[in-house]
């Protein structure tokens, strides 16, 4: 299997990066409740519940481009480029999130739309 089908895994694990995020450290996790204990939350915690909703929300444009490049049979360097931008960014997004760098976020985020974009083209070729 090649990087880019790996890539959808390593993409849809991503999300619970926030999740780890939201839930840090010593404060008491309502495991019973746990989305309304998550939209209680407050400062890196909430914003690690919202970096793991976007993850999830950008999660399937990415798998669905991811498989359209293979399908198409899209040069799998140009495609092997774009899925590892598209990680990297992601990843990046998540860390400046919760760290509330809300400009490197957005970049992070306009990177990470931008590979997706990217592997479009480079089926269409």
């Amino acid at each position: 299997m090649t990087w880019p089908l790996w890539s959808i895994l390593v993409a849809g694990l991503l999300p619970y990066a926030g999740t780890a995020i939201a839930k840090w450290g010593f404060i008491r996790f309502d495991n019973h409740h746990p989305r309304e204990w998550l939209a209680q939350q407050t400062g890196f915690r909430a914003r690690g519940n919202a970096a793991q909703a976007n993850s999830f929300e950008s999660f399937p444009f990415y798998a669905a481009a991811v498989l359209v490049a293979t399908v198409q049979q899209a040069p799998l360097a140009i495609v092997s480029l774009c899925c590892t931008v598209y990680i990297l960014a992601r990843i990046s997004y998540i860390i400046c999130y919760a760290a509330n760098w809300a400009g490197a976020r957005s970049l992070s985020w306009l990177v990470g739309i931008m590979s997706i974009v990217g592997l479009f083209i480079a089926a269409s070729r």
